[in-house]
């Protein structure tokens, strides 16, 4: 039966109850949920609400209840409301009128929203700690390859010469701030709204800070209304999460580029590729590709959450039920693809003669050109401009700065001497900007 049972003179209609139900969702929140019951209970003993005999019962028939779940020897009942109806009803069941008063003082509101700050707080640290290690295994990939010249693109097309550490580096300041994000939200999203109930607290003599210091809260939420209606946590966490995805698609658009023919500058091991059912030459990039697919998945769950809060008026709305389906997505779907980029990652080789070849190619030194006229003392526009002329006629005679003549570069400027060889060479390009290489 229930929870609710006592107001309605009929059953409820079968696709109600099943359109109603959030138990194939919820359910894997079952150890957050007894964990809050757990607090609950001694709370409410301790504060002479329920008497000390039927505290210590409800409490060891709780960790017995998670302990069945857990072994398969309670199978969590997929007809079940939710899964706070599901405990509360086999705690009842085995310990009859005891287990009824666990919910003195306590809503279904406060609960959920208790239950979901608990459980969020483990794949935060999952995400965080798959973030690090794809830090790490960018640093350690940038380290086998310490003086691989690349050229540095704008408008994807060549702009300046880098190196591969500093490219992977940005990756890397990305991903730092990544673990900031997630690690800033899971700070807000750490107090308790246990003790809200409905929406306006209880009667009850209940001790808020008791429960929250038991369930490792840094504080309650001072107003009830915002302790039950508030899902800005599971917003910031799902932006936090979209923003990782945003970083991935852009490293894995490169990787896919990187890995083509026409720029071949890394290699995917075979272990993380895939080939075509009908051309045998082919080498495909399908985890990179996947991961910038499924960012579009975590960007929607980001915009489901905000569209059902949007226009919900205070305090718990059932729309709120949409909350877990789109953040347990959002976190499913970045782990997965942080737990297969990284050893894909690590395995990848980088090709840094191509990435040589390339550098050299485009006048990516041409600004190095112009500075070399600036410490002459030319005016930067002045030297942009006999540097502009020179590229000009590079293509036209089909070379590059490297390879033009001294009398042509001091045909458009006399300031021109030997030196300028030095200056656009690409490890010295790339020196003077205090670039590893």
């Amino acid at each position: 039966m229930p929870l609710w049972q006592g107001r309605f003179s009929k059953a409820t209609d079968k696709a109600t109850n099943d359109f109603n139900s959030s138990i194939a969702t919820d359910s894997r929140m079952f150890r957050q949920d007894i964990a809050g019951s757990v607090a609950h209970a001694a709370m409410l003993a301790k504060q002479g609400i329920v008497t000390p005999e039927d505290g210590k019962a409800i409490v060891a028939e709780l960790g017995k209840i998670c302990a069945d779940i857990e072994s398969g020897a309670l199978i969590i009942d997929p007809n079940a409301e939710d899964i706070h109806s599901f405990v509360e009803y086999e705690l009842t069941r085995r310990l009859g009128d005891a287990g009824k008063r666990l919910h003195t003082g306590r809503s279904r509101n406060d609960q959920v929203a208790t239950d979901l700050r608990l459980y969020l707080r483990t794949p935060c640290a999952e995400i965080t700690e798959l973030l690090c290690g794809l830090r790490q295994t960018l640093e350690n990939k940038a380290a086998q390859y310490p003086n691989a010249i690349m050229p540095g693109y704008t408008h994807l097309q060549r702009a300046q010469p880098i190196t591969l550490g500093q490219h992977l580096g940005a990756y890397v300041a990305m991903l730092m701030r990544d673990i900031d994000r997630i690690s800033d939200a899971a700070r807000r999203m750490n107090v308790s709204p246990l003790g809200s109930g409905a929406l306006a607290g209880t009667t009850y003599p209940i001790d808020r800070k008791n429960t929250a210091a038991a369930l490792g809260f840094d504080d309650v939420a001072f107003n009830t209304l915002d302790g039950v209606a508030d899902r800005d946590y599971c917003v910031e966490l799902a932006a936090a999460l979209s923003l990782i995805m945003v970083h991935l698609s852009r490293l894995s658009e490169e990787m896919i580029l990187w890995c083509s023919w026409e720029f071949k500058f890394a290699e995917l091991d075979d272990a993380f590729s895939t080939g075509s059912s009908i051309m045998p030459q082919k080498k495909n990039p399908d985890i990179p590709e996947l991961v910038r697919g499924k960012s579009g998945r975590v960007f929607g769950d980001l915009m489901g959450l905000l569209t059902m809060l949007k226009g919900l008026p205070l305090a718990y709305n059932k729309d709120m039920q949409e909350d877990k389906d789109a953040i347990f997505d959002a976190f499913d779907t970045v782990k997965l693809c942080l737990t297969t980029y990284i050893p894909m990652v690590k395995t990848m080789r980088f090709l840094p003669e191509n990435m040589r070849a390339a550098a050299a190619g485009g006048f990516i030194n041409a600004t190095d050109c112009a500075d070399f006229l600036v410490g002459k003392g030319l005016p930067f526009r002045d030297a942009y401009k006999a540097v502009g002329e020179i590229v000009a006629l590079c293509i036209r005679s089909g070379h590059t700065l490297e390879t033009l003549p001294l009398d042509e570069y001091q045909a458009a400027c006399p300031l021109f001497d030997d030196g300028v060889f030095e200056a656009i060479r690409l490890e010295n390009c790339v020196a003077r900007r205090g670039m590893k290489i």
